[in-house]
């Protein structure tokens, strides 16, 4: 009896074992067979939310799969979080009233109706992230449409178009959100700007660095996320830090760095090799702690036509002392470097900003303070005659260059690009300029500037202080 069983089992087994290979073999030579990614929604999420995420998967499928993959979801906050105003505040979308007035969905109806503003500002943010709010809240980036109007001729002087300054400036800078017809001003949306003025009275944009709806940690990390707005003949940082070596490293080895880690726990020579933008300017290191404020390490102030310390920008001074700023950055440099090569670099970066003072930019603007009380130059404008171009130049083109590439140790930027375009445009300026003062001769005006058509009123909301 028990033989018999044996024999019989046997037969079955090797049947058994010959489907198993077959089927398998059929499923590795057969096409691919797409199947669903399903999204769990949780229990906990209320019905408004819930009604968000569906409506949007469908209508919006890449920007409910960016949120899908972030850290917002694996935290169950959703579009209700972020977008939820109340009615009676400005920027609440009238027409997404209307997505609850339509009987062919399934989440069309007033049940379900809830106030959404489009502009995410950073004092919603601060509901969960109040420490990076305030730090943001006092750096250069969020109130950097103050410090334009405060000193930029092209704003204050009209002769740029208010839709060349939509298109190009403020998309960068920022600009003052308003509402047109019940929803936000086609000219100045959409707008990411890290100075951006918004409804609430919140300067700035997360997404300008945490683009939606990821708002990555790791994108912002990268350099590419700074060379949005960091790039061209003015100050291009993303430029000079691929030519130098940190970028070269990243380039060879940014496939290997630990993009991922939590905020405050980024570390030099355990998730990445050699620094990016944000590892010098943001991230914390050693006793250094994490920051938003990129106003903060900053010794000087090498983007304004006379290099001055922080503390000393008439436009916008920082709360901060240069020299324990210095620090913090030295102790940034010393999570790879050593003492003495710190040491030399930031000797070497003070010379060359004090040459450029001394030997270019003083007896530059000395010379065009000449020209103006000699009447020799008008100052109802600016740009409109060549001079105050090559002036403006000088120092916002290749002076800006020379300093940034010595900063960030890019020779060929400090160099090439800088002192010997520098010298070139110096000698230019000075020849023209001594012209006119030794023929008592005044500047040829253009008459034909194109689109000087710009508003020079300072926007209220900025400026009602």
């Amino acid at each position: 009896m028990k033989r018999r069983t044996q024999t019989c089992i046997i037969p079955m087994l090797f049947i058994f074992l010959f489907i198993i290979t077959t089927h398998g073999a059929d499923a590795q030579s057969a096409p691919n067979i797409p199947t669903q990614k399903e999204f769990r929604i949780e229990r906990s999420m209320p019905k408004e939310a819930v009604a968000c995420i569906e409506c949007h998967r469908r209508v919006n499928p890449g920007l409910f799969a960016d949120w899908a993959k972030s850290r917002h979801a694996n935290a169950n906050i959703t579009c209700y979080d972020c977008h939820l105003a109340e009615e009676f505040e400005k920027g609440v979308s009238k027409t997404h009233f209307k997505q609850y007035e339509r009987s062919d969905l399934k989440y069309g109806t007033r049940e379900y109706m809830v106030p959404v503003a489009a502009a995410v500002t950073p004092k919603d943010c601060s509901r969960c992230h109040p420490d990076e709010a305030k730090q943001y809240a006092r750096s250069k980036h969020a109130n950097t449409l103050e410090i334009i109007w405060k000193i930029d001729p092209w704003l204050n002087k009209g002769m740029n178009s208010d839709f060349e300054r939509a298109s190009g400036c403020f998309h960068c800078h920022g600009t003052v959100l308003r509402m047109k017809d019940d929803t936000l001003d086609p000219e100045i949306w959409p707008n990411v700007g890290v100075g951006r003025i918004n409804f609430d009275g919140s300067k700035g944009s997360c997404t300008a660095c945490h683009t939606r709806h990821r708002f990555s940690v790791m994108e912002a990390r990268k350099p590419e996320a700074c060379a949005q707005c960091h790039l061209g003949p003015d100050h291009p940082q993303i430029e000079i830090y691929m030519e130098s070596k940190h970028g070269d490293i990243y380039t060879a080895h940014g496939d290997e760095y630990n993009w991922d880690s939590a905020p405050g726990t980024w570390t030099p020579g355990v998730d990445f090799r050699a620094p990016t933008c944000a590892a010098c300017h943001m991230s914390g290191a050693g006793t250094v702690f994490t920051t938003h404020d990129v106003t903060e390490r900053l010794a000087w102030e090498s983007q304004a036509p006379l290099t001055i310390r922080p503390e000393d920008f008439k436009p916008f001074p920082a709360k901060t002392n240069w020299k324990a700023e210095r620090e913090k950055m030295k102790e940034i440099c010393l999570q790879c470097h050593s003492n003495t090569w710190t040491n030399a670099h930031f000797i070497k970066m003070d010379k060359v900003m004090m040459e450029y003072n001394e030997v270019y930019f003083k007896p530059a603007k000395k010379m065009l303070d000449t020209l103006y009380e000699k009447g020799l130059l008008d100052k109802t404008k600016f740009f409109d005659e060549e001079l105050e171009v090559q002036y403006y130049e000088l120092w916002h083109h290749e002076g800006r260059r020379a300093r940034f590439g010595a900063a960030m140790m890019a020779p060929d930027y400090a160099w090439w690009h800088g002192f010997y375009e520098c010298k070139k445009r110096y000698v230019s300026f000075m020849k023209k300029a001594n012209e006119l003062i030794k023929h008592n001769k005044k500047a040829y005006v253009a008459k034909d500037w194109p689109n000087a058509t710009g508003n020079t009123t300072r926007p209220k909301e900025v400026f009602s202080k």
